[in-house]
């Protein structure tokens, strides 16, 4: 499968390589919002200060609000927690906690 992807980004510009791996990540955050709320074993009505309805278009959302997020994992018992690193390095040493609730 790997040899298949690069075959596909070999053809595509460094710039459409960029916008589709952004697409993918959007797309599996809004599984793993999911999956997060299946694992607690809280069904989308009984959300917190969320309607069934609500909670099903945040999954299904690729973009989503710092803020709705938020109050989505603190529903769940969650907290969020956002590092900052410079790309292109492994060192855990550059990177920075940007948020944390």
């Amino acid at each position: 499968m790997k040899d298949a992807i690069k075959m596909m980004e070999s053809k595509m510009s460094p710039e459409s390589v960029r916008r589709a791996h952004i697409k993918a990540e959007q797309d599996i955050m809004a599984i793993r919002l999911a999956q997060i709320r299946e694992e607690q074993n809280i069904k989308q009505s009984d959300m917190a200060y969320f309607t069934q309805s609500s909670v099903s278009k945040i999954e299904k959302r690729k973009d989503i609000k710092l803020s709705t997020l938020i109050d989505y994992l603190d529903s769940l018992g969650m907290g969020l927690k956002i590092i900052t690193y410079p790309k292109g390095t492994i060192s855990e040493k550059s990177e920075k906690v940007l948020l944390s609730v």
